[in-house]
């Protein structure tokens, strides 16, 4: 979708809500930097850019004692002590809003997705008038699709002693996300003014909210993505890269399901997945769905075709990306994917399940391929083809980062989310 740009200088006071601690209070703290939000970051960069009177501040909760406000490179970052942990609604959060409204005096509140109660709490306490919300994903939807298409017997036999003392199995997980949808479906209520990207969320926010203003605004990037490109000549011929694997709805069971039969053809594929293997824990530590992916490698004799690569940083992640000769999604669900996202900005081949709001991101045999995401069959048909026509895979890489370059150009969603919050207040004064 297409908008007009906005580029004047404002004078505003910006206070963003965010699930993630920023790098610069992480370091601050000496605490470790979390893998995801890194883009949320780029963009309050972004935004620190316009050279109007922007005063700009970001509050997340943390796993400290006391409500503290760091100043820290011309921002302020308030940390808000957990008091319960991030899945429960913490009642003392409402007074550290107030607290926070007070000092700051916000002219807009960006609450940067609605997983998590914290951002409820501020709309209890402060109202919603100068609030507008981002969607991420959508719990109370994806609590839907949590199996990913593993049976419920298939769930039961792979519950494990850690399951069970921590009350963790992919039943409770799925009931717990179900637990955080009522929360979320209050903020979605409550809310006057809502961003989104994509048809899937625009539908939800008209399911759950149809008096609320949808404003469209695509997201800005790590740096590092603008900085280089895929090149195919470069990259590890018949390598598949996943870029999240621990969740059931992350599908990293269906691409090894998938993974015979592309052997079949390209007995040399070799499968990355970023993080930490979760299945190689002991008895104590190991939890059913790590269990199921063990017993799937185990049973399919894939030991020898699947790397975890580890916890990654940006950097690791882009040159992860670049030495990957198809960049697969196997998600059971998504809005938008910031990891399609990312391998598109490079040009990296992608192959997409057909869910949620992939088709807003990628156009099949232009900028990708898609499959529907029960089909193993169809996954496997698709990546061999990525790995034998190259003709295809190039023209796939170029148009990708076409179409990534202008639905991710910094200036223009800075302009555009300034544009946002501009006529929010005018109507908010009107």
């Amino acid at each position: 979708m297409a908008y007009k740009t906005f580029s004047q200088k404002i004078t505003m006071n910006i206070l963003w809500i965010t699930n993630n601690l920023f790098p610069d209070v992480c370091a601050s703290l000496g605490v470790k930097s979390p893998e995801s939000g890194g883009w949320m970051h780029a963009s309050a960069l972004s935004i620190l850019e316009n050279k109007g009177d922007i005063k700009f501040a970001v509050a997340s909760v943390y796993d400290g004692k006391e409500l503290k406000a760091l100043e820290i490179g011309g921002v302020t970052y308030y940390l808000l002590p957990r008091t319960k942990n991030n899945r429960t609604y913490d009642l003392k959060l409402e007074k550290n809003w107030k607290h926070i409204k007070r000092e700051f005096q916000p002219s807009i509140v960006h609450i940067h997705g609605t997983e998590y109660p914290h951002g409820l709490a501020y709309l209890r306490a402060c109202g919603s008038d100068s609030v507008v919300i981002s969607i991420q994903g959508l719990v109370s939807v994806i609590e839907r699709y949590y199996y990913a298409n593993i049976s419920k017997w298939n769930i039961v036999k792979n519950i494990t002693i850690r399951d069970l003392i921590k009350s963790d199995t992919i039943f409770n997980q799925r009931k717990n996300m179900k637990k955080r949808g009522y929360y979320e479906k209050e903020v979605l209520l409550a809310a006057k003014n809502i961003i989104g990207r994509t048809l899937w969320d625009k539908a939800h926010i008209w399911a759950n909210n149809p008096t609320a203003r949808y404003h469209f605004c695509n997201e800005t990037l790590r740096p590092i993505f603008y900085q280089h490109q895929w090149i195919y000549e470069k990259c590890e011929k018949n390598s598949i890269f996943i870029s999240q694997a621990c969740s059931p709805i992350k599908g990293v069971h269906q691409i090894i399901q998938a993974l015979p039969l592309i052997i079949k053809h390209h007995p040399e594929t070799k499968v990355y997945v970023a993080g930490n293997d979760f299945t190689n824990k002991s008895r104590w530590r190991l939890g059913g769905y790590g269990k199921l992916i063990k017993t799937l490698i185990k049973n399919l004799r894939l030991e020898n075709h699947i790397t975890f690569t580890g916890p990654l940083s940006e950097k690791d992640m882009c040159q992860r990306l670049m030495k990957a000769h198809v960049f697969v999604s196997p998600s059971s669900i998504e809005n938008s994917s910031n990891s399609i996202s990312e391998a598109q900005l490079l040009g990296v081949p992608c192959v997409a399940s057909y869910v949620g709001g992939i088709e807003d991101m990628v156009k099949n045999n232009e900028t990708g391929l898609l499959y529907r995401f029960e089909e193993i069959e169809m996954l496997a048909k698709i990546v061999c083809t990525i790995f034998t026509d190259h003709k295809l895979t190039q023209k796939i890489s170029d148009n990708a980062k076409i179409i990534a370059r202008v639905r991710h150009n910094k200036e223009l969603n800075r302009n555009r989310i300034l544009e946002i919050y501009s006529n929010i207040c005018k109507n908010i004064s009107q």
